[in-house]
């Protein structure tokens, strides 16, 4: 397993160890010793997991309270996932990097809590899962607008997503609450 920094302090790519042969491959995912080697000591709560069709944007969600740390990877398609740092205190507040996390590249994304995340799915039937730190707590979700011009998230889409009509409504980036 490998460790990469990202151009945002505190998001990690995860690299894992495969295994392959002709009969397919094997990888551990989630070692919770392995992980704190690699100085992530994560405890987990929740698991989730959605299959998208291709072009459904989901997020860019965060709880303003409760605030959860993801590990996200996908083991159906892609998908084009973006990180929005919103930790006033940071260097890097509002700013944001996108990663493609595929079936293919087996690559995991560590999202600490303090920041938006959501994912554009790149093909039919993607799925996603990803393990969260706290529990969804729904009155305390908010969402980011997707095509904030202020955030100019610069998204793989042809045409308009396909949105839930809360992420429809989300508010733009000067409007957020946001972490200390």
């Amino acid at each position: 397993m490998r460790l990469v920094d990202t151009s945002i302090a505190d998001i990690k790519i995860i690299e894992p160890e495969v295994f392959g042969d002709d009969r397919g491959f094997f990888y551990e995912s989630w070692n919770e010793a392995r992980f704190a080697e690699l100085g992530l000591e994560l405890k987990f709560v929740q698991d989730n997991h959605s299959r998208s069709a291709k072009g459904v944007l989901r997020g860019l969600h965060y709880q303003i309270q409760k605030p959860q740390g993801k590990l996200v990877r996908v083991v159906a398609g892609s998908i084009y996932d973006v990180v929005i740092d919103l930790r006033k205190s940071s260097p890097t507040f509002g700013k944001w990097e996108g990663f493609t996390l595929s079936e293919e590249n087996r690559n995991l994304l560590w999202v600490p809590p303090g920041f938006a995340h959501g994912f554009l799915s790149l093909e039919d039937r993607t799925e996603v899962l990803y393990r969260c730190t706290d529990f969804y707590a729904p009155e305390h979700e908010r969402s980011l607008l997707w095509n904030d011009a202020e955030l100019g998230i610069d998204w793989p889409l042809d045409g308009e997503p396909l949105l839930s009509d809360k992420d429809a409504a989300a508010v733009a980036f000067a409007q957020a609450e946001t972490f200390i």
